[in-house]
């Protein structure tokens, strides 16, 4: 067996709360106004997250995309190893939250979100923390797909099973529309 260091796997229960949280926007105040991030800010909150989930994939894809919005190969290398140094000042509060958020497993501590709300007011914190949420959902799935394609090939990861990689890989398919469907009998009953 392989021992696959840097890359976070969750069960398949932490999973669906991933995607039930992004979904549903638990624990967030709705906005009676949506802002929407600038290009380079949520490439930020992608390789900040990212950085500390380890996703090969997504790793990739948001390197390119920051490239793409403008930011340097230094800047990206800096960020995926966990460094804020070159980042706009007004964007650390935020990537700071982001890396804590992947590092307690979407719990954060309630002090850290408060000083995010404090930063960035309640429009600003929505915005950042739908991005957050998504590439943990986008992290999760993207390692447990990554660690069943090793498992395939014959080198299967030490910090991995079968069952949760199975259950992320194809459990989305049944996640999203199942909590689409409480979602949608929940407002159906306070109506």
């Amino acid at each position: 067996m392989t021992e696959e260091k840097g890359h976070r796997f969750y069960d398949v229960k932490t999973f669906y709360r991933f995607v039930e949280d992004f979904l549903t926007d638990r624990g967030l105040s709705k906005p009676s106004k949506k802002v929407k991030l600038s290009k380079d800010f949520m490439e930020r909150i992608m390789l900040a997250v990212t950085q500390v989930n380890g996703c090969p994939y997504c790793s990739y894809f948001h390197a390119q995309m920051a490239l793409k919005s403008g930011m340097s190969n230094e800047e990206i290398k800096k960020l995926l190893n966990g460094e804020f140094g070159d980042v706009p000042e007004d964007q650390v509060v935020a990537l700071m939250f982001a890396e804590h958020y992947a590092e307690t497993a979407g719990n954060p501590d309630p002090e850290a979100y408060k000083r995010l709300l404090e930063t960035y007011g309640e429009e600003y914190t929505y915005s950042i923390m739908k991005a957050i949420r998504a590439i943990m959902v986008g992290n999760t799935h993207g390692n447990a797909f990554h660690a069943l394609r090793m498992r395939i090939s014959g080198k299967p990861f030490s910090n991995s099973n079968l069952k949760d990689e199975l259950g992320v890989v194809f459990g989305i398919f049944a996640f999203v529309p199942a909590i689409l469907i409480k979602r949608l009998f929940k407002k159906g009953n306070r109506g």
